[in-house]
């Protein structure tokens, strides 16, 4: 099995599944793009990996990150090996003192831990020519990727325009504290948007 290494391009509201999130995996070197429907709890714990969060407590995919490290057990990728009925089936491979083994698992808890181990995911040809698609008029910029219409600052319905930047980063630390995750992921683009301009 040729495996295909994949990167993450970003996280958007499901338009299909109300509730949902769409996570949007790309072919490292293609065009082609995996969208995975995933639950609001696994699109959080993604979400604060991808915008560098750092929650006062773990939560759950840091405290099985903190109990693989506490007994050696290495992540070493993650393989979307299998998709039946629009279902995506991942693998975790693990190194334990030095035997691999290999552990089934959702592929949005896959991705989150992936992310927490900084290993790759890779999925294979099979699976890309069944769910793969090509977006028009993509240029194929990562960093362009799954950025939302509406950009951290602009004036159009920005709810934090009339805040300081010191009033910003007081409200980035009671969203990170109160666990709102989501509010606090759109203040830090909006403090991130400030501090460029």
């Amino acid at each position: 099995m040729q495996k295909i290494r994949l990167n993450i391009l970003g996280l958007s509201v499901s338009q299909t599944q109300s509730g949902a999130y769409a996570l949007v995996l790309s072919e490292e070197n293609g065009d082609r793009r995996i969208p995975i429907i995933i639950g609001p709890v696994e699109a959080q714990a993604i979400a604060i990996q991808l915008e560098g969060l750092k929650p006062p407590r773990p939560l759950t995919h840091d405290l099985i990150k903190n109990i693989a490290r506490a007994f050696n057990i290495v992540l070493l990728e993650v393989v979307i090996h299998k998709l039946e009925e629009g279902i995506f089936y991942s693998e975790l491979l693990c190194e334990m003192n030095g035997q691999e083994v290999r552990i089934d698992s959702r592929t949005s808890d896959a991705v989150a831990l992936a992310l927490r181990f900084r290993c790759p995911i890779y999925t294979t040809e099979e699976i890309l020519a069944k769910a793969g698609i090509v977006l028009e008029g993509e240029e194929g910029k990562p960093s362009e990727a799954g950025k939302a219409a509406k950009k951290p600052g602009s004036s159009e319905s920005n709810p934090f325009s009339r805040y300081t930047l010191q009033e910003l980063e007081e409200m980035l630390n009671d969203a990170v504290q109160n666990e709102d995750y989501e509010k606090a992921s759109v203040l830090r683009d909006e403090i991130d948007n400030r501090k460029k301009n």
